[in-house]
């Protein structure tokens, strides 16, 4: 079915309109022709975004290991499904076959099962970036128990509250981790977090490093020998199209991070097929995601929508500056990479370095771009097009979030004329509205608003995981009858969407609606600057006034700091206007963010109001002390 992969724009006008006119033909069409099924749905979908309830594929039966695996093993036993390059450039890479993934799915599912893991019970997976992280994920869809991976480089205390919130019965660890020239000890964070959790039955332990660690008798296990002694072979649990596949929590800007919960049939049908397109994956492509499998980046882009296609997916478990700043440019030489995605934070990051370290390395078998993470800017995007891209390998700015399941908008490269900045059209059976204030929709190009989505699409996050009264308040009670993503968008005069951040990001000065993505776009456009954050602060005639936390590439350069505000400030009013000039510009060292490189603009408000008697638990955070020194030299 054509449908399946669209290669112009024509076609995408096409098939957008299919899938808006007639939804349930479309998706059950699709559904139909490119997944195994052990019974096929009673009903395609049913919906009310006022309860809020969310059903796709209702009555369907199904696996989605089966369908990431077994089935491709006619056609793909012998071909890579996982290409693991190790944090130490000198390791041996290894090439995961179809058939060896498995063997290696099944044996840990079997080991999970000898350890009394069932349908239905959770899992939590708090793993380096090794293949044991993957083949995890795939062995508890295999037999139907829910996976919740939590990124190995939270704290003991991030990993308690949800291992608590969860009730998983069994943590898959490892003894130590690698991450550039640093070696840690995550066991012994996984033990911290195990004095408060009472669910917790057994901890199994992968040996990444030297097995120097702590092992609690009756409780602690080495894999290895557990793998050694089980079966490669399994048989699939059949799940229902509407069973939990995995809760994946985000944090939330108050209160306890909320468990995002993924069903099987529509989350597993939409990361594969918007893989497929936005990416315009091929045969014999090598895929490349740059970000960790702990984020719904990694489940749907590294594991799940590459491998229900048959693709190869690199697993990549180091840093972009080890063992120096060329580290992802030679491993896509290495690999011939044809698709890479990656975050704006390691664009800019990289981009702060010589282009020597671009230089040396062939980037010829790259053919498409991808960014996720927040929305990219426009020197980043330029630096990423000319350096990278060589200006012809498209960018494609995605948009969506863990909510989300899949990417919501984003150009389809070779098809969607890309324009900086711009994650341009919603992908095919989405559908945007821009709200007012008011809560009336916005008709028309060239309007800003609140961005929301008036239709189901089948990867979006059922509830949040014990709480579904939250997960109705937080998406669903701010617009009647919509999914509020929380972010802001602006739709130029073609109908291209840019985003342009959080509302919490939307900053009132003298009556004026100031969006801070445009303004640190601006100051990021100056020579000297790195990266910037700006929030508001009170301000007695203005009500609130702008305060920017700004990193500069060399900081001994630029020795007169007041002509440096002077001229960030003219720029902001030669791009925005004068009324977008700010008020106060501190120069720091870093900004706060998290580990999949979101800047925590809530802490700098509340340093920028002076209010640092709760600044939340910065433990989380990429880099925590930076928060101090911020604090130190606050204006």
């Amino acid at each position: 079915m054509s449908n399946y992969h669209i290669k112009h724009f024509e076609e995408y006008y096409h098939i957008y309109r299919k899938s808006i006119n007639n939804p349930e033909g479309f998706w059950e069409e699709l559904a139909e022709e490119h997944f195994v099924w052990h019974k096929k749905w009673d009903n395609i979908l049913s919906w009310n975004f006022e309860t809020p309830e969310v059903k796709w594929f209702e009555g369907a039966k199904l696996n989605v290991a089966e369908n990431c695996i077994d089935r491709h093993l006619r056609t793909r036993a012998n071909k890579t499904a996982i290409l693991f390059e190790p944090n130490d450039p000198n390791e041996p890479v290894q090439h995961i076959t179809y058939q060896e993934l498995y063997n290696r799915v099944c044996k840990m599912a079997n080991v999970l099962k000898q350890q009394g893991i069932k349908k239905g019970d959770r899992v939590c997976i708090y793993l380096p970036m090794i293949p044991e992280l993957a083949v995890s994920l795939l062995a508890c869809a295999r037999i139907g128990a829910i996976h919740s991976v939590v990124f190995a480089g939270f704290s003991s205390s991030a990993l308690e509250a949800r291992i608590n919130d969860s009730s998983s019965k069994i943590v898959i660890t490892s003894d130590k981790s690698y991450r550039g020239s640093k070696t840690i000890n995550i066991k012994e964070i996984v033990d911290d977090a195990l004095k408060k959790c009472d669910s917790v039955e057994k901890v199994l332990v992968v040996q990444r490093v030297d097995g120097q660690v702590e092992m609690q008798q009756g409780r602690d296990l080495w894999l290895q020998p557990l793998l050694d002694e089980a079966e490669a072979d399994c048989p699939i649990e059949i799940m229902d199209a509407e069973d939990p596949l995995f809760i994946l929590y985000t944090s939330g800007s108050t209160g306890k991070p909320k468990g995002m919960v993924h069903t099987s049939a529509g989350y597993m049908v939409y990361t594969a097929y918007t893989f497929k397109n936005i990416f315009q994956y091929k045969e014999n492509d090598i895929f490349w995601c740059t970000a960790d499998i702990g984020w719904i980046t990694g489940h749907s882009y590294i594991v799940y929508g590459p491998l229900a296609n048959g693709a190869t997916t690199v697993l990549f478990e180091g840093v972009p500056s080890y063992p120096d700043f060329g580290r992802f440019w030679e491993t896509i030489e290495k690999h011939k990479v044809s698709i890479f995605y990656t975050a704006p934070t390691a664009i800019r990051s990289l981009a702060k370095e010589s282009l020597e370290y671009v230089e040396k390395y062939d980037l010829s078998s790259l053919k498409v771009l991808g960014s996720v993470g927040e929305p990219i800017n426009e020197e980043a995007w330029h630096w990423y097009n000319d350096n990278i891209g060589k200006k012809h390998s498209p960018i494609v700015d995605t948009w969506w979030q863990t909510e989300t399941g899949g990417i919501l908008i984003s150009p389809i490269p070779f098809v969607t004329p890309t324009k900086p900045t711009y994650a341009t059209l919603p992908f095919i059976g989405v559908q945007p509205a821009l709200m007012d204030d008011e809560g009336n929709e916005l008709k028309g190009n060239q309007v800003d608003g609140k961005l929301c989505i008036k239709f189901p699409w089948p990867g979006i996050a059922r509830t949040i995981w014990g709480d579904h009264e939250r997960y109705k308040e937080t998406y669903f009670s701010t617009y009647k009858g919509k999914y509020f993503t929380g972010d802001g968008a602006f739709r130029d005069e073609v109908g291209y969407y840019r985003i342009t951040g959080r509302v919490d990001d939307v900053i009132i000065v003298s009556g004026h609606n100031l969006t801070t993505a445009p303004i640190e776009d601006a100051i990021n456009e100056h020579p000297a600057v790195a990266e910037s954050a700006i929030v508001g602060f009170e301000h007695n005639i203005k009500g609130n006034a702008l305060y920017g936390f700004v990193m500069l590439k060399e900081t001994g350069e630029y020795r007169n700091q007041d002509n440096l505000r002077k001229e960030i400030n003219q720029q902001i009013s030669d791009k925005i206007g004068p009324i977008a000039k700010l008020d106060k510009i501190q120069f720091v060292e870093g900004l706060p963010k998290t580990r999949s490189g979101k800047i925590m603009r809530r802490i700098l408000r509340k340093i920028a109001n002076n209010d640092l008697s709760n600044l939340g638990d910065t433990s989380t955070l990429l880099n925590p002390e930076i928060v101090d020194s911020i604090i130190n030299d606050v204006l």
